[in-house]
């Protein structure tokens, strides 16, 4: 038998038990583990790898903080709508790793520099890249020369961890330095696309980077994965002060991407503190009791509005109005389709006397628990109510705009009809 007879006769198989288990002689059971855990792995991170055959895959760690194939893909329409295809001649990607991204990016030009400091994953790229049918590659290590200039397109993404493995999330901690890069790399490429922490303060960020021109926050699934800054490769004089375009997007559901770009005469973006929104523009607050009667869906921003400070342009886009200036919840009198976020249907709301809690919970054991500029956490009020975790009601603790805390019993439903 062969490794590769052996890793598709056990493809399926507990990794852990079968780490435990005798090889067959000849069989490197150490390489095919490796090998088979990577494909269960790549099954649902990577679908198109794992349905090519004969890929290798590296270490569980690589593929863990490899993008995924949706991400990359998002990429991938980036660069179809900043770059018509007959300028899209030669493109960089200095921070290769696995190749998922390059993967999905280097199909898209004539020529694509593949560069990798790790030898083994440059070794995995040079037998992974041909079977992925990308034949327009090259693969290099940072100390080998190009031998094509400037590119279309150059793409980093800064390992973010430290010589210890610990996760680190300023742009100057990671590597390679993109501040201390900058400088060298915009002069020789007509876009620098930077993908960052989804950690990393996005204000701070922009303070460092020069010629931001888009910044993209990329959720999956409602989790916020990515930070994207496309920086333009131009002299920073020619657009000196052009404020960014924002683009939020929750891949993976029926929700509406956010694209916000302030007019000169509209609302404005600028830095902001932590927490605090990086638009300011007029809302109409909702109060308690009386007038939230009248608006029976609730809404909660998904991760990307959240994380770019962007939630207050939703009353604008949206017929919705904000609970209160910071509780970043929002109702409607009518259902919202594709609204960018969580979408639920109102079952009842009270505020914190014993009475009407009794009245409001009547029945109910179990139930998801979020709060929302609310005084205490989710455990401490978990314990209050005496509820476990779980099912389909959501209960969020809030304020109100007259400054009422109160607390919204609601069902979730994707179109909230």
């Amino acid at each position: 038998m062969t490794n590769e007879e052996f890793i598709r006769l056990h493809r399926e198989a507990d990794v852990r038990r079968l780490a435990l288990r005798r090889a067959p002689e000849g069989i490197d059971l150490k390489w095919c583990l490796q090998q088979i855990e990577g494909w269960q792995l790549a099954r649902r991170k990577l679908p198109r790898w794992a349905a090519t055959e004969g890929l290798w895959y590296p270490p569980r760690l690589a593929l863990e903080q490899c993008s995924s194939q949706e991400t990359a893909q998002y990429k991938a329409d980036i660069v179809h709508r900043l770059i018509p295809a007959a300028r899209r001649q030669s493109m960089a990607d200095l921070t290769g790793g696995l190749g998922a991204d390059f993967s999905q990016l280097a199909p898209l030009f004539c020529q694509a520099a593949f560069v990798e400091l790790q030898p083994d994953l440059l070794e995995l790229a040079r037998h992974n890249l041909p079977l992925l049918g990308i034949k327009n590659a090259v693969t290099l290590s940072p100390v080998q020369s190009f031998t094509f200039s400037p590119f279309q397109l150059v793409y980093i993404d800064p390992a973010r961890r430290d010589t210890a493995g610990r996760k680190t999330v300023r742009i100057q901690d990671c590597t390679p330095d993109l501040l201390a890069l900058q400088d060298q790399l915009l002069p020789r490429c007509r876009w620098l696309m930077a993908k960052l922490s989804p950690m990393l303060d996005i204000t701070q960020a922009l303070r460092a980077l020069k010629n931001v021109r888009e910044v993209h926050v990329v959720s999956l699934h409602g989790e916020c994965k990515e930070l994207l800054f496309l920086m333009e490769g131009v002299k920073e004089e020619e657009k000196e002060g052009t404020p960014p375009l924002f683009h939020c997007v929750n891949l993976g559901t029926d929700e509406e991407p956010l694209t916000y770009g302030p007019p000169s005469d509209g609302p404005s973006v600028g830095l902001r503190p932590s927490g605090q929104s990086i638009v300011h523009c007029q809302l109409s607050i909702v109060n308690y009791p009386l007038s939230i009667v009248n608006y029976p869906f609730l809404y909660e921003p998904n991760a990307s509005i959240l994380k770019a400070g962007l939630q207050d342009v939703l009353p604008e886009r949206y017929p919705v109005r904000k609970l209160h200036p910071m509780s970043h919840l929002f109702v409607s009198d009518r259902p919202v389709p594709r609204f960018p976020g969580r979408r639920f249907r109102i079952l009842g709301f009270s505020d914190f006397s014993r009475q009407s809690l009794r009245d409001l919970l009547a029945g109910l054991r179990q139930a998801n628990l979020s709060v929302r500029n609310f005084p205490a956490s989710v455990a401490t009020l978990r314990r209050q109510l005496k509820l476990r975790e779980g099912g389909h009601i959501h209960l969020f603790a809030t304020t109100a705009g007259d400054g009422s805390h109160i607390l919204i019993k609601a069902q979730r439903t994707e179109t909230a009809t």
